[in-house]
């Protein structure tokens, strides 16, 4: 399966509209783009895969894999980048501001049952990260 996250970049956080073909799935929050700075910055833009991740502090989340310079880039729920992330992505139900958005939980759960679906039967799950280019309100 591929997944495809459209990213409009702020000063204060990184909004995003996570699709799976023509269908939205969530919207997404990250930290702005720092060069890539561990615990400041959101993931570089490409291609990369996503597994099952679980920990006590997220319980059952997923996990992006294979980050050029990082470790432990999670999807998990957050309504607050700036906040709660540390360089992971955050699905939440809307915006509210650069990086803020509202009922992260319930996007979360969507969001992990679908994908879910797929790596239950052993299917790679792809992620790609681009920048979105239909959205001329960002900065970079």
């Amino acid at each position: 399966m591929k997944l495809e996250l459209l990213r409009t970049y702020y000063l204060n956080g990184t909004n995003g509209i996570l699709m799976q073909d023509d269908l939205a799935l969530c919207q997404t929050i990250e930290l702005p783009w720092k060069n890539n700075l561990p615990g400041s910055s959101c993931i570089p833009e490409g291609e990369y895969f996503l597994e099952q991740r679980y920990s006590i502090k997220f319980k059952s989340h997923l996990q992006v894999m294979h980050v050029p310079h990082r470790q432990l880039i999670l999807i998990h729920p957050a309504n607050n980048a700036v906040l709660e992330l540390k360089g992971c992505i955050a699905p939440v139900s809307s915006f509210i501001g650069q990086g803020c958005g509202t009922q992260s939980r319930v996007a979360f759960k969507k969001l992990y049952a679908f994908v879910m679906r797929a790596l239950e039967i052993n299917e790679t799950v792809y992620l790609t990260i681009k920048k979105n280019e239909h959205d001329k309100t960002g900065t970079k």
